[in-house]
């Protein structure tokens, strides 16, 4: 059965992808097409608007100085002085000239004329009391005092903006009040001219000149005052109405209300400030067509682009679909629980070659591990050690072993320093032909080493000398980078890397006499077992028995099972009488025995009946192989059980201990003796997380609980679990749950609960 093209999420994506390459394009010149058209028709209609508000600015400023004029003719007109505005016949011919000089003017709503120190005024209607006048016009914020002290002491003219003015029983009007001395002759001022003027006279010739404009229309004096204003519905605040007064002449895009707006200033050359301020989105609504014809042409190149975005995708899904097709019938694999088609060939791939560990650093000391513990790989290919730069093809090869004290040197004090398995992982000796690849052990504070080298000299005591030079120049390497000279065993050397088990036992033997020498000390093996001399009280060679104590502590099977082979086959070379040949094979029982006593296997002496009555030196070979094997099962058996429990000690400190600032991979490794390589490892294993997730989520976990049941403070909250750097704990918290630490607890706190003092998290984060 075919793959189902239409479910294809393969397929999907790559049509995604293609539409993505074409619409991104796509995307970014509309919108550089659609930006450069707006603001080409922005520009437009600003400078249209600049221009029409510069025409209502001379428009008002020729209204404003008509009224001069009106004012200077008063001051000339024979009618209008004091003399025939007060004679009893001619102030009406006054009067008269007064409704004359009104009608000039389209913006005036009244024209008053003021004689100083007079107790009437004279305007159109007639003339009337001060009293009666201020009476019957009563302005909201110019009382009667004021104005009186006004048009009897103005020097210039002058406006004062527009306020709601009450007529007798009229309903109130906003008005503005021009008051212009005059004075003929450039004599002292002897009279005011005021004029009253509705505020939607001056308002509505912007408005008429604007056309269709649709803001809001401001005039302020020279002192920022608002003398008119049209708010077409929108109110403003004081601080942004100075805002406005305060812009240069010119197009501006300022916010007013939060709302982008598009404002004109001009100003007058009396000084006046004539500002218009339009919503952007009125703006935008003017340009509607554009916006509609761009939104068809993208949607017409959408279409295109999409349909062409489909084919390209087909046709480049073909080859993987005959892949898919090829693999399924060749291998027949369940393409059903995979994501998509390149997971699904990915993973049929992946089933068939190595499960490894991926990280290099782990598999290859798991697999120079496995070489030291039992002579081989296990099922690890030589293509895949090839892969991790493990190859053997020197000539000889042999295991030295390096311990400290417990603590000798300091761990984890300079994290930019490389530690001694990073320095020693692959070392390169090309004076001396060797090379040396580093192993970690799982005891703390050791680490092996397996050294190749090329000789072509056959002399024992020449291959020997070789050796020295290496181990010499490894120790000085370790002793300059630590400051602390390891002590050092070393293994013989073979010739086969399927012998280094034998050397690391071998190499593990001289490091416990190293070890009781102190630091610094090297012994080699050949050293303990004093092959170059015969033993006289038995015939079995001291460095067989001495690896067959080690291999059995270490549970190595091989070993001790070859080293018992090679005790037997001297006693049958040797021939000795049959009482001494008891007495020795019991001697090697024994050395088992107390082997085993040691490793705290007490069991097996309930056996000792048994292998004692053996028939020949095949049978007790058969019976001593059996009793290693089961040494070395119990051994392998009681290193798991004490890593598991040990795991399980760990995990239980770190539970206990996880708000402790200082806890970290060192302190703990340190703590339980462990190499911290080790203890990751182990830990990932156990787990199924690495120490700092678990640290992490420990930690975040107790954080949750006492942000939903205290009311404390969220900066001790942090603290309390193990985090110095709280702003960063809320980063991190905030990306892994979506919330702050402070929206967590207002969101998931039970109805009716107490607010917390401190739920502000820009407070802890200041």
């Amino acid at each position: 059965m075919k793959w189902n093209h239409f479910k294809s999420k393969l397929l999907f994506k790559y049509t995604l992808s293609y539409i993505s390459i074409f619409l991104i394009p796509l995307v970014i010149l509309t919108i550089i097409i659609y930006h450069n058209a707006v603001d080409t028709l922005r520009s437009e209609i600003e400078q249209t608007n600049v221009n029409q508000l510069t025409q209502a600015k001379t428009v008002i400023d020729d209204r404003m100085k008509e009224l001069q004029d009106i004012a200077f003719r008063i001051a000339y007109d024979e009618q209008l002085t004091r003399y025939w505005t007060h004679h009893p016949y001619y102030s009406r011919e006054s009067i008269g000239a007064l409704v004359k000089y009104k009608a000039t003017s389209s913006i005036i709503d009244e024209l008053f004329l003021f004689f100083r120190g007079d107790d009437n005024i004279y305007s159109s209607q007639g003339s009337e009391n001060l009293d009666v006048f201020t009476g019957r016009y009563k302005f909201t914020t110019w009382n009667k005092t004021d104005m009186i002290r006004d048009l009897n002491n103005v020097q210039s003219p002058t406006i004062r903006p527009a306020e709601q003015v009450v007529q007798g029983t009229r309903i109130p009007n906003s008005m503005l009040a021009y008051l212009v001395p005059i004075a003929p002759n450039n004599t002292p001022a002897h009279g005011t001219v005021m004029y009253l003027i509705h505020e939607s006279n001056l308002t509505g010739l912007i408005d008429s000149i604007l056309s269709d404009y649709h803001g809001m229309t401001y005039i302020f004096d020279n002192f920022g005052q608002v003398l008119a204003a049209n708010y077409k519905g929108e109110i403003i605040s004081e601080q942004e109405v100075n805002a406005l007064f305060a812009l240069e002449p010119g197009t501006h895009s300022i916010s007013l209300n939060q709302e982008p707006h598009s404002v004109v200033s001009v100003k007058s050359d009396a000084g006046w400030t004539y500002v218009t301020a339009m919503p952007s989105n009125q703006f935008f609504s003017r340009i509607v067509h554009i916006r509609t014809f761009v939104v068809l042409v993208f949607s017409f190149m959408v279409v295109m682009g999409t349909f062409l975005a489909i084919m390209l995708a087909r046709r480049h899904y073909h080859p993987i679909s005959d892949l898919m097709e090829f693999i399924r019938l060749k291998n027949d694999p369940d393409p059903s629980s995979t994501t998509n088609e390149l997971e699904w060939i990915k993973k049929t791939l992946h089933d068939y070659s190595q499960r490894v560990d991926l990280q290099e650093p782990y598999a290859r000391n798991h697999i120079l591990l496995m070489l030291l513990k039992h002579g081989h790989t296990g099922d690890f290919p030589s293509e895949f050690t090839d892969k991790l730069g493990i190859r053997f093809n020197r000539s000889h090869y042999f295991v030295m072993t390096m311990g400290w004290e417990m603590h000798a040197f300091p761990i984890g004090d300079n994290p930019e320093q490389p530690t001694v398995m990073q320095l020693m992982n692959d070392v390169e000796l090309p004076e001396l032909s060797a090379y040396a690849y580093g192993v970690e052990l799982p005891q703390a504070d050791q680490l092996a080493l397996i050294v190749g080298f090329d000789a072509e000299i056959e002399h024992e005591g020449r291959l020997n000398a070789r050796m020295e030079p290496i181990v010499e120049k490894l120790q000085w390497m370790v002793t300059e980078h630590t400051g602390v000279a390891p002590a050092i065993g070393i293994g013989n050397r073979y010739i086969y890397p399927k012998q280094l088990n034998q050397s690391y036992i071998e190499a593990s033997t001289a490091l416990e006499a190293s070890m009781l020498h102190g630091q610094g000390s090297s012994t080699y093996f050949n050293d303990l077992s004093g092959s170059d001399v015969q033993d006289s009280s038995f015939w079995v060679p001291k460095d067989v028995l001495l690896k067959l104590v080690q291999s059995l502590k270490q549970g190595s099977y091989d070993v001790a099972v070859q080293m018992v082979s090679t005790a037997l086959n001297t006693l049958k070379s040797e021939m000795p009488s049959v009482p001494l040949l008891r007495c020795i094979c019991f001697d090697i029982l024994n050395t088992m025995l107390k082997t085993a006593s040691e490793l705290g296997i007490h069991h097996v002496v309930d056996q000792l009946p048994r292998i004692t009555s053996y028939d020949s030196l095949e049978d007790l070979e058969k019976k001593l192989t059996g009793l290693a094997a089961e040494i070395c099962a119990h051994v392998e058996a009681k290193s798991e059980t004490e890593e598991s429990s040990l795991m399980d000690e760990i995990v239980a400190y770190i539970d206990a201990n996880f708000s402790d600032y200082d806890l970290s991979l060192g302190t703990i490794s340190s703590k339980f003796t462990i190499s911290s390589s080790y203890f990751s490892r182990s830990f990932k294993e156990k787990i199924g997380m690495n120490f700092t997730q678990y640290i992490w989520q420990k930690r975040m976990d107790e954080v949750i609980r006492l942000l939903l049941h205290t009311t404390d403070p969220l900066k001790d909250i942090i603290t309390r679990v193990g985090y110095l750097d709280t702003p960063n704990f809320i980063r991190k918290f905030k990306k892994e749950t979506g919330y702050t630490p402070g929206q967590y607890r207002k969101m998931h706190r039970p109805n009716g609960s107490v607010d917390s003092p401190d739920d502000d998290d820009e407070e802890c984060i200041g």
